[in-house]
């Protein structure tokens, strides 16, 4: 198993769920249904795992009115 390096979630490129989560003050529930579209642009699949890349979920919560 991989340690943590130590790196802010501030500065992270792409974020675990419970990241984002803590991260945004996103539910993870929530942040896994806007991620589950095909056409997600803020979502990385790594086989099985999903990451959230940083800008990008930044980009669409800004742009967002609600989720």
């Amino acid at each position: 198993m991989c340690k943590d390096n130590g790196v802010p979630i501030w500065e992270k490129s792409n974020l675990t769920l419970e990241e984002a989560a803590a991260y945004t003050g996103v539910g993870i529930c929530k942040l896994r249904e806007i991620s589950n579209p095909e056409d997600c642009d803020f979502v990385l699949w790594i086989g099985n795992r999903r990451l959230l890349k940083r800008k990008k979920l930044d980009e669409y919560l800004e742009k967002s009115y609600s989720i």
